[in-house]
């Protein structure tokens, strides 16, 4: 994710969540924040999706993953955590956390497919809705190549 990217992130961000991150928010990840990645999907010229985490020690957190609404289901969101995955076993990352709304079925769906598992519950951790957040974790971080084989990230 560049400076440049981020009044697309915005727009895709604002129709994903109630509570949406600011652009000062991205530009302070993106410019200030060692241990943040972030990345973005294009089709054509067009950002579709972003994704991003901190990676610190060995473990990484997820810190948002958004598909523009025309775009969802086809993919791209999988993509996205297969990248972030990648990136974080290349910066030495052995584990990978996040929380999901409780309300994010599809979301959910998404991380288990990916092997993260329900760990715990933050109650009233969205206070925007008063919305409980499922924290799903990752222990065993490992990353497929190109051929689809895995290869741990040790």
């Amino acid at each position: 994710m560049a400076l440049s990217d981020i009044d697309q992130v915005l727009a895709i961000e604002q129709r994903s969540f109630p509570t949406p991150w600011s652009k000062k928010a991205f530009i302070s990840e993106i410019t200030d924040n060692i241990f943040a990645s972030y990345i973005v999907v294009e089709k054509g010229d067009k950002i579709v999706g972003y994704g991003g985490m901190w990676v610190f020690l060995d473990e990484a957190h997820i810190t948002n993953i958004a598909v523009a609404p025309e775009n969802r289901r086809t993919g791209i969101g999988e993509f996205i955590l297969k990248q972030l995955i990648a990136t974080a076993v290349a910066g030495g990352a052995k584990r990978m956390t996040l929380e999901v709304r409780a309300s994010n079925h599809a979301a959910q769906r998404l991380y288990e497919k990916m092997g993260f598992e329900r760990k715990g519950l933050r109650k009233g951790y969205y206070t925007d809705l008063r919305e409980d957040a499922i924290i799903m974790w990752k222990d065993d971080l490992v990353q497929e190549d190109a051929s689809g084989r895995a290869s741990s990230g040790h």
